[in-house]
């Protein structure tokens, strides 16, 4: 009934990192049953082919960026998303640089890249995570929390007291057996605010950023010419970004996600914590549509 799928075609894209500045060469590519999502630096000749789990993302400052034997790839959460949105099981990531390129600060560039190489069913059921019990990681006033639930479901509040980001606009659930992701998640962008782009930059972030890949935010608004795409495009964008990262995990969950000011360090460690309560949760497959929870059968037949 649900199958892993990988990339029916290669297909790439050039761009810039949104924290490096650097531009970036991005091949994706299919990928054998099984093989998981896996990162390839190939400006490296020393760098083998790694494949992404939660123990290797050791840099969440404003992204999740994978280090393995050294070797570093930066702020994939937004292409994790796009996996996550697609149903994408097994495919290699190739760059040529030390972060992965923000497109417009979305998931969308790269849902169409994906969708433009073709996507494929493989011969072999597709392993879920299943939380079979409630865990928490906290940080101060800050919490992410995964509980037991018959589908997938994300709620996420953000609080920033700035005038842009208006009280009705600052929670969000969506629940995809009902909502679907890329109509209601792919295209919210990043932000940022412009009074902290000096000291981004002179602690090596946001040295690619512009109101072409980021919704920038003055003392009292929000500066880019077209406005939001949402009205509540910062926290559905945060909905973006906890997909992305829980994607890390390697495998699609079913289970309840929600957070207060979440964000990537905290998302990575939930999963840590996750995985090390082993009577937390358990593979599962289905073989039928008997055996589908009733709330996936919503489901678009690509992803969430």
């Amino acid at each position: 009934m649900f199958l892993q799928r990988t990339l029916k075609s290669t297909i790439r894209a050039t761009g810039v990192g949104l924290h490096s500045g650097a531009k970036v060469t991005l091949v994706l590519k299919p990928a054998p049953e099984e093989s998981g999502i896996v990162f390839h630096r190939v400006d490296l000749p020393e760098s083998a082919p790694f494949r992404v789990e939660p123990s290797q993302v050791n840099d969440t400052r404003l992204s999740s960026t994978l280090v393995h034997n050294g070797v570093r790839v930066g702020t994939i959460e937004h292409l994790m998303s796009a996996f996550a949105g697609l149903g994408i099981d097994n495919a290699i990531v190739e760059v040529d640089a030390p972060e992965m390129p923000i497109m417009d600060g979305s998931a969308a560039p790269f849902i169409y890249l994906l969708q433009t190489a073709g996507i494929i069913d493989q011969a072999v059921p597709k392993r879920f995570v299943r939380v079979l019990k409630t865990v928490e990681a906290t940080e101060g006033d800050k919490w992410v929390r995964l509980e037991p639930h018959d589908g997938y479901k994300v709620t996420l509040t953000i609080d920033f007291q700035h005038p842009a980001f208006r009280k009705s606009a600052r929670t969000i659930e969506i629940d995809f057996a009902k909502q679907n992701y890329l109509s209601e998640i792919s295209r919210a962008r990043t932000f940022g605010f412009i009074h902290e782009v000096e000291f981004l930059r002179a602690n090596g972030l946001a040295r690619g950023g512009t109101m072409d890949n980021a919704v920038v935010i003055d003392e009292y608004r929000v500066l880019n010419p077209g406005g939001l795409r949402f009205e509540d495009e910062f926290v559905r964008h945060k909905v973006l970004d906890a997909i992305g990262d829980l994607y890390i995990l390697g495998h699609p969950l079913i289970a309840s996600f929600s957070g207060y000011k979440s964000g990537h360090a905290l998302n990575n460690k939930l999963l840590r914590t996750l995985l090390a309560d082993e009577s937390a949760w358990e593979f599962v497959s289905f073989n039928s549509r008997e055996e589908v929870p009733s709330s996936f059968h919503a489901l678009p037949p690509l992803g969430i």
